[in-house]
């Protein structure tokens, strides 16, 4: 079946239309008088069998169900009609959901009735097309045309008609190219006019999308638009070609910006390439001509090319013009369009946009403008400067020119040549000031330590890391914020003995190690007795001849906490570390009660954790030892500035932090480096966790099935419904296979939908390839395929599988 003989299988009646509805003729009570073919279709009874019977032997109740479109067909009829969505008895036994329409012949109770019914979901979809009929027609975004075989045009969509802004009566049988002015195919590998786009769907019946014109309206004839438009055949009930119809899409902002886009990603690529400065002008000038100006010159300040830091020389500093170029961006600098002239002093008369630029710092455009220095050819009508500035120093300027492109620089253009000239700027001051040591060991840090924190919604976080300023201004403090299963969140700081590139290598694989043994959903006391157990191996791993304790790792200070917004519930432990220090609601200030452990590295001891259940809206505290103590302050009188800056409740988090570093830490960086980590804690509603406990039984399954999707569609995902369903089935089923006691079930709908499966067993499944002659151990690996993420949770009291989808 191709698609036109299916196209013909849809009825647009719709089915109440009296050719194709069951009709039931009934007399004043309520008894069949009257049956039609049709219904005998639907409820299965010939008319011999089902005339002078009652009613109730075809209707036996109504739909529990709402029924929107019943409801909408109720204030259709008269008042003496009514419509209601029943369940209906078919003649061999099986229930049915049907839409009815009865209505009296005289309009007064006890007179003679008729009945008509259909299916219900046959309905359902009938008014689904005529709503998208109407939405096509009224609201949708895309314009809709519809021109016959000559290319005239015959109707059109509401979208349509605001483009045009004329009446339809005044341009209806027109060609597509007496629409727009000036009109033009811009796709590649296709005619340049529409109507021989056109004519070749309406000859060959090959449909066309995704083609680009562009053109200038009726509505905005002074500015171009580009369209994404598609063109197939429409033909008539007998399959004959009547005409061609037109989608077209205005996508004029997102083709500007993909243009955009696209002149970004070759500067990312072709600027910069070298260390030597002119070369990096000239990169820039290659980048942006013709495509985004005409012309184009680069000006550094004089001291930059010597290599010195440029000096504050205010408005108008002194300028060494080192490019200018126009013409193809191919030309080289011999051509007739391509000028690599220089270097040479330019000076530029005040009021000129690019004293202006230079002065403000900002990117400064103007229309016509008189002569200024440099030489401006005849015909720029539109001028754009921008400062060349990096690391808040201004290195130079690009001037961007326009004249035979006649738009002029627009708002989004200025972000653009400031994206290029920051671009610039930036590998002319790496050229400038390069440093290899330092760049190395900065670079190190800034990729050991955190870039940035998932995104979770059981606490905020806002943190500082103050290196000291020994050395090269690099140490081994760090902190952390882990994602864990079950919407819980880990929270570590820790410190390295040391300073230098040594001690933040250390700190980057403890950091790793860190975050690889709190994805295994490790208690905070076991994952410090296994960091344990590695910072040891790690020095007996030491060359021959090594002095023993010399490594960074040995005596290495840490503090892991884990909360969970469900319970509420924080639990610690820390090795060789200051506690941590929680504030609640009420700003009420405390050390938690964490019980000490030796640093990691001296072994032999093991490492307790406390548990404690904070108030909604409390606030955490982690600090490394630097931040509160140095050889003029001790720990507690550290602490007590601590306690007054974070028992303000009126600040944020990223406040509290700048106030905190204030507070403690005056006179910037000292003998060691400082960490803070503040967490508000949340907690989540109700309405967001739900769980059930299920009996060992294989009856369970069914009921796990049933609570999971009963949940999903009151939370409104349903179309996760399938995929969690065969989830929670497995993972239920492989419970009462291999664990004990009762099982219980959780879901979680946070920023993913989580589902946990809990038992009394301490083994853990393990995801396997199946042979092909096995007759189970695929489902694991069907699971895992199907979620983002899955794992095992151990307690006390057995274990956890959890998996984690995207909300879809």
């Amino acid at each position: 079946m191709n698609a036109w003989s299916e196209a013909e299988t849809i009825d647009f009646r719709g089915p109440f239309d009296v050719t194709s509805a069951a009709t039931v003729l009934l007399d004043s009570e309520s008894v069949v008088i009257g049956w039609s073919e049709a219904a005998g279709e639907l409820f299965g009874y010939e008319p011999r069998e089902i005339l002078g019977r009652p009613l109730e032997t075809l209707i036996v109740g109504r739909a529990s169900r709402k029924q929107p479109l019943i409801e909408l067909l109720d204030r259709s009829v008269g008042p003496a009609c009514r419509s209601e969505a029943c369940v209906a008895l078919h003649r061999d036994g099986h229930r049915m959901e049907v839409a009815t329409t009865i209505c009296s012949f005289s309009g007064r109770d006890g007179s003679p009735q008729i009945m008509v019914a259909a299916a219900l979901e046959p309905l359902r979809s009938w008014e689904a097309h005529q709503a998208m009929l109407r939405g096509l027609a009224t609201q949708s975004p895309i314009g809709l045309g519809i021109y016959d075989t000559d290319l005239r045009l015959t109707w059109i969509n509401a979208k349509y008609q605001s483009e045009i802004d004329r009446k339809f009566h005044e341009y209806a049988g027109k060609r597509v190219n007496e629409l727009y002015d000036g009109g033009e195919v811009i796709s590649e590998g296709h005619p340049s006019s529409l109507e021989e786009v056109m004519r070749g769907v309406i000859d060959t019946g090959e449909p066309v999308f995704g083609i680009l014109y562009e053109a200038r309206p009726p509505v905005d004839p002074e500015h171009d638009h580009v369209w994404s438009c598609a063109y197939y055949q429409l033909r008539d009930a007998d399959g004959n070609v009547i005409g061609v119809c037109e989608d077209a899409l205005d996508i004029t902002e997102r083709y500007r910006a993909q243009q955009r886009l696209a002149l970004t990603v070759r500067a990312g690529v072709r600027i910069g390439t070298t260390l030597d400065m002119i070369t990096t002008a000239r990169e820039i000038a290659e980048v942006v001509v013709p495509s985004f100006a005409d012309r184009v010159t680069v000006d550094l300040v004089e001291g930059v090319l010597e290599g010195e830091e440029p000096r504050p020389q205010g408005a108008s500093p002194s300028l060494i013009r080192v490019v200018e170029r126009s013409g193809s961006p191919y030309a080289d600098a011999g051509s007739e369009d391509a000028t690599a002239a220089g270097p040479y002093r330019v000076e530029y008369e005040p009021g000129s946009p690019q004293l202006s630029s230079l002065a403000s710092r900002k990117a400064v455009t103007v229309g016509h403008h008189p002569p200024y220095g440099g030489g401006a050819e005849d015909g720029v009508h539109s001028t754009l400067a921008v400062p060349l500035r990096a690391r808040g120093t201004t290195m130079g300027l690009a001037t961007f020119m326009r004249s035979g492109n006649p738009a002029p620089f627009e708002t989004d253009e200025l972000t653009l040549a400031n994206e290029l000239a920051t671009r610039t700027a930036l590998s002319v001051d790496n050229a400038r000031r390069y440093t290899r040591e330092r760049a190395s060991a900065l670079t190190l840090q800034r990729n050991l330590l955190p870039r940035g924190l998932p995104e979770q919604s059981a606490v905020d976080v806002a943190h500082r890391y103050l290196p000291s300023d020994i050395g090269l201004g690099v140490g081994g403090d760090w902190f952390d914020v882990i994602a864990l299963s079950g919407t819980r969140v880990g929270l570590v700081v820790g410190d390295v003995v040391g300073h230098g590139v040594h001690a933040a290598a250390t700190m980057g694989r403890l950091r790793t190690t860190v975050r690889a043994l709190a994805r295994l959903d490790l208690a905070p006391d076991e994952l410090l007795s296994r960091l344990d157990d590695l910072v040891l191996q790690g020095a007996e791993d030491q060359e021959p001849g090594a002095v023993p304790g010399t490594d960074e790792g040995l005596g290495v200070a840490c503090l892991y906490a884990v909360y969970d917004p469900v319970s509420r519930k924080c639990t610690a432990a820390r090795a060789g570390h200051p506690p941590a220090a929680s504030i609640d609601p009420e700003g009420k200030f405390q050390l938690l009660d964490i019980p000490p452990g030796p640093p990691l590295g001296v072994g032999g001891l093991p490492f307790e954790a406390m548990e404690i259940e904070l108030p909604e809206g409390s606030l955490l505290a982690l600090f490394t030892g630097g931040l509160v103590q140095d050889r003029d302050r001790d720990i507690d009188t550290g602490v007590a500035k601590l306690r007054d800056v974070l028992s303000d409740r009126d600040g944020t988090l990223e406040e509290l932090c700048d106030r905190a570093l204030n507070e403690l830490q005056p006179d910037g960086p000292a003998t060691d480096d400082a960490a803070l980590l503040l967490v508000r804690t949340h907690e989540l509603g109700a309405d967001q966790v739900i769980g059930w406990e299920l009996t060992a039984e294989p009856s369970s399954v069914g009921r796990a099935r049933t609570l999971v999707l009963d949940q999903l569609s009151e939370w409104g995902l349903d179309e996760m419904a399938f995929t969690t369903e065969l989830v929670v089935s497995e993972l239920v089923t492989n419970a009462i296979r291999h664990a004990v006691g009762p099982v219980y079930l959780r879901l979680i709908r946070d920023r993913s939908l989580h589902c946990e499966v809990s038992d009394k067993g301490h083994t853990s499944p393990n995801l396997r390839h199946s042979a092909t002659d096995d007759e189970g151990g695929r489902g694991l690996f069907i699971v895992a395929q199907m979620v983002q993420r899955w794992g095992t949770r151990y307690t006390t009291s057995g274990k956890t599988i959890w998996t984690e989808q995207n909300l879809v």
